[in-house]
Parts: C-alpha cells; sequence; structure tokens
C-alpha cells in the first residue's frame, strides 16, 4: 500500500470552492479526486480542465459555472499529490508516465468523449500526451502556457531558475509556499492576493503533502529525461502537428516561464492551429485573466 496523506475536507472550507467533490479509487488504492459538474439540458460536450504545477483544480473555480451554463460538462481532476487527491510521501513515487497513466485511468472509467481538453504548465504534457495517444476522444484542444518537449526545445531562464530554486532545499525558506508562488505570478491589477494564497495552500498540511509539488521541477525533461517523458512528450508533439482537431493555443503574454515568442512558434508549426494573445496576463491566467479566457473560448467554441 502506498503510503500516502489525504487532506481533511475541513481544509477546503472558506476559501469560495463549493463543488462537490468526486473520487475515483485507482488500483493501487489511492484516491483521486475530480470535479464533475453537468448543465441542466442536453450537453454540447465534455471540457476537461488540467492543472499543472503547483496548482489544482481551484485554478479553474471561475470557469466552471460559466461553462456549465453553456451547456458543457465539466469534470475538472487534481493529479496525486495535489488538491483533494492522495498525495503519495516519497518523492520518488511521482514520474510523469503515471500522471498520465492516472489520467488515462479516470478517462476511461468515466467514459469521456467530445472532450475539449484545456491545459496548462504541466497540464500540457500530462494531458497531449494522454490525447494523442487516444485521438478519438477529442474534439478541441486549448493550450495555455505550457509545452511539449522535444530536442528542439529552448528552455526559458525562467524554467532553468525555477528548477535550480525548487531543487535547492534552502530555497523558499525550505518550504515551497504554493499559494505564494502562485499569488506572485498576477499581472493584472485587482487580485485579492490573499485569497489566492489561502486558496492554494489549502490542499497543503505539512512538509509530507507536499512531495509531489516538490517533484515536479525535478521532473523536467532537460534534468530528467527518462523520468519526465522526454520521448513520449516528442512523440505527442509531432503527432499535433497533423492530429486533425482544432487546437487554440492561447497564452498570456507577461508569463517567464513560456513565452509569447513560444507561442508564436508552436502554433506556426500546428496545422490549422489559431493563436490569441491575453495582453499583460501572466503564467496561471486561468486566474489572472479568467473572463479574457471564456471569451477566448466562446468565440472559438461558437458558444
Amino acid at each position: 500500500m502506498t503510503e500516502s496523506v489525504r487532506t481533511p475536507d475541513e481544509q477546503f472550507d472558506g476559501i469560495g470552492w463549493d463543488f462537490e467533490p468526486h473520487y475515483l479509487v485507482h488500483p493501487d488504492g489511492l484516491r483521486q479526486h475530480y470535479v464533475d459538474e453537468r448543465p441542466a439540458g442536453e450537453e454540447r460536450g465534455t471540457f476537461l480542465l488540467l492543472h499543472g504545477e503547483p496548482s489544482w483544480a481551484y485554478l479553474y473555480k471561475d470557469w466552471i459555472r460559466p461553462l456549465v451554463d453553456l451547456g458543457y460538462r465539466v469534470v475538472a481532476p487534481d493529479h496525486f499529490g495535489f488538491g483533494r487527491s492522495d498525495k503519495p510521501v516519497e518523492e520518488e513515487w511521482y514520474t510523469i508516465a503515471r500522471h498520465r497513466h492516472a489520467l488515462g485511468h479516470l478517462i476511461g472509467e468515466l467514459d469521456l468523449g467530445g472532450i475539449h481538453l484545456v491545459v496548462q504548465d504541466w497540464g500540457g504534457p500530462i494531458g497531449l500526451c494522454t490525447a494523442m495517444a487516444d485521438l478519438a476522444r477529442y474534439r478541441r484542444l486549448f493550450i495555455l502556457n505550457t509545452w511539449l518537449h522535444d530536442d528542439t526545445f529552448e528552455y526559458s531562464e525562467g524554467v532553468r531558475m525555477w528548477r535550480k530554486m525548487a531543487l535547492d532545499p534552502t530555497a523558499f525558506g525550505g518550504d515551497m509556499p504554493t499559494g505564494t508562488i502562485v499569488a506572485s505570478t498576477m499581472r493584472r491589477p485587482g487580485h485579492d492576493t490573499e485569497a489566492i494564497v489561502a486558496g492554494f495552500d489549502a490542499p497543503f498540511t505539512g512538509e509530507a503533502s507536499k512531495a509531489g509539488a516538490r517533484r515536479f521541477p525535478f521532473l523536467i525533461p532537460f534534468g530528467e529525461p527518462e523520468l519526465g517523458d522526454a520521448d513520449v512528450q516528442a512523440a505527442a508533439r509531432a503527432t499535433l502537428r497533423t492530429a486533425g482537431l482544432p487546437v487554440h493555443v492561447v497564452f498570456g503574454d507577461a508569463d517567464p516561464f513560456f513565452t509569447w515568442e513560444w507561442a508564436e512558434q508552436w502554433a506556426a508549426e500546428i496545422d490549422g492551429a489559431t493563436l490569441d494573445r491575453v495582453v499583460d496576463a501572466g503564467h496561471f491566467l486561468q486566474t489572472d485573466a479568467p473572463d479574457d479566457l471564456l471569451a477566448v473560448i466562446r468565440a472559438r467554441t461558437g458558444s
């Protein structure tokens, strides 16, 4: 049995998160949380919303009800180690392949189809690799501030510095301040910083619960090609170029990790891809500029 931490439900009180939790128990006994909200009438398809590091489904809290109101089923899982999902305490437990397999298992168990996939940060490699292996389930892809690795990808100084800091046991005062990290990337004015910090800190109850958050930077493929799924990512990037699905690249242009120049390059290499620029939005643009993102989704889906 994998030793893990399960965050108490009361940790999620008072953060503006009132979606009913759903859980899937995987074959290894670990429990994965996901949001599953449905419209009252006929469903137009399913939005599958994937988070990255060091966030959780809370990243999409301002999206879920508007998408349901447009007639979509909305599924937003937490990767293991994040949100309300179980959190194995051994850092070595976490590999990108394990995250991919967990996502694929959840999609299969829920029998999701007609998927409008939204990915950002590590949700990109995990979600896009999963999608490229099972294209028939997908209808449309929205790619936000993320990447797929191959030998030509040039990692920004921001990514390299993030990995260096995250692997330094003395950085961040010896702890990874998840909420502060997310809040510090906001570029638009008017955010309630205290609320952002509280929301993204909520899943974590101590050092042991942050093993997954500590592990993601280690897995970046220029440092750990095998554990970071370098070859799988490269194959998915090649498949994506001619996958035949509508692909919408949507980047905040104030992100020091995945830059607007990279967005332009990536969109240009994907057949038929559209490109939308979210001005003055940072890395976690789902929280930084939710209304702008929803406007793009409405326009690109004809909603």
